[in-house]
């Protein structure tokens, strides 16, 4: 109730909808997918640098295993199937 009238004026860039709001939008539709890999980037940084947490309490590294080939083998994966799956929608049925 008291920051609602700034803070949405302060995102559409005026009183209303506007060439503005469509440029922030824009703006912000551009780069939040270079902030989300960045973020994904060091976020797999930090993990292969400390390894994953161990639920269980108990420490050994015996049983750990290294993050590279398997861990990136499996993200690599993970990404050619989303990909598949994006391309298959697009390209059979794109209406």
């Amino acid at each position: 109730p008291y920051i609602g009238t700034t803070l949405v004026e302060w995102v559409w860039g005026g009183f209303s909808v506007d060439k503005a709001t469509l440029t922030r939008f824009f703006a912000l539709h551009f780069l939040l997918p270079f902030i989300i890999a960045a973020m994904v980037m060091v976020h797999l940084l930090f993990l292969h640098e400390t390894g994953s947490n161990n639920p269980t309490g108990i420490p050994s590294n015996a049983d750990m295993i290294p993050f590279h080939p398997y861990y990136t083998i499996k993200d690599i994966l993970g990404l050619v199937l989303m990909l598949a799956a994006l391309l298959s929608l697009v390209l059979f049925a794109p209406d």
